[in-house]
């Protein structure tokens, strides 16, 4: 089954470690995207780009709105995903465990609802 792992954290916070630490962070992400590579679970997975360059769209009564940033303000934002391929839930919650981003923010694990 393919689950969805979204990583949140503070990007204001984020923003604010040192050159050494986003270093070993990158690093750490490297080594974990590898593993999932090397255990034949990864689907896909990027990085997205801060909030800040977010548009939001949305449609009421027939009428297209599109208004920059994020849509509501909240302490974690939407930093990335991986899209995993595993057995079950407790396969896609051991992966989450895993994820560097579960140290300073948190995993939302979804299943996805193939269409």
């Amino acid at each position: 089954m393919k689950y969805m792992l979204l990583i949140y954290n503070n990007e204001a916070a984020m923003e604010e470690i040192s050159k050494a630490d986003e270093e070993k962070t990158i690093a750490a992400y490297g080594a974990y995207t590898e593993a999932m590579t090397k255990a034949g679970v990864l689907v896909v997975a990027n990085r997205l780009r801060p909030t800040s360059m977010a548009s939001t769209v949305r449609v009421a009564n027939g009428k297209t709105e599109v208004l920059n940033g994020p849509y509501a303000e909240t302490r974690e934002q939407l930093g990335g995903f991986y899209m995993i391929e595993v057995p079950d839930l407790d396969g896609a919650l051991a992966w989450a465990a895993r994820c560097p981003g579960a140290a300073y923010g948190t995993i939302e694990v979804r299943p996805i609802w193939a269409m």
